[in-house]
């Protein structure tokens, strides 16, 4: 049988203060999204900067930081998986997101 994987690793700068969450079973979540950044050639030969941003939540964790420290700015390294989830709006509108289940975060982290 083949193996399959799903893991993710990204570096980036959060995009805002991690937005904490506590469920009903006492369990704290935190929700943030991390910028990553990389160098292009576009079709005319000229460089630019692209930024990516990623969806991001984590659950409190033996491994895991402070949730207090993830603050917009900061540098950071995630590592986790790649989930998809639909969700029905207010609307009745099926909706589609794609986030990362972060597995272990490293902060600060030298740039």
């Amino acid at each position: 049988m083949d193996k399959s994987l799903n893991k993710v690793e990204l570096r980036g700068r959060v995009g805002q203060d991690a937005k904490i969450i506590k469920t009903e079973n006492g369990v704290m979540a935190a929700r943030f999204t991390l910028a990553t950044n990389e160098i292009i050639r576009g079709r005319d030969e000229n460089l630019r900067e692209e930024t990516t941003w990623h969806n991001i939540v984590a659950w409190n964790r033996k491994g895991m930081p402070d949730f207090e420290n993830i603050r917009k700015g900061v540098f950071l390294a995630v590592e986790g998986k790649i989930r998809y989830v639909k969700y029905t709006t207010s609307t009745g509108e099926d909706r589609y997101m794609t986030e990362i289940v972060a597995q272990k975060i490293v902060i600060p982290l030298a740039e």
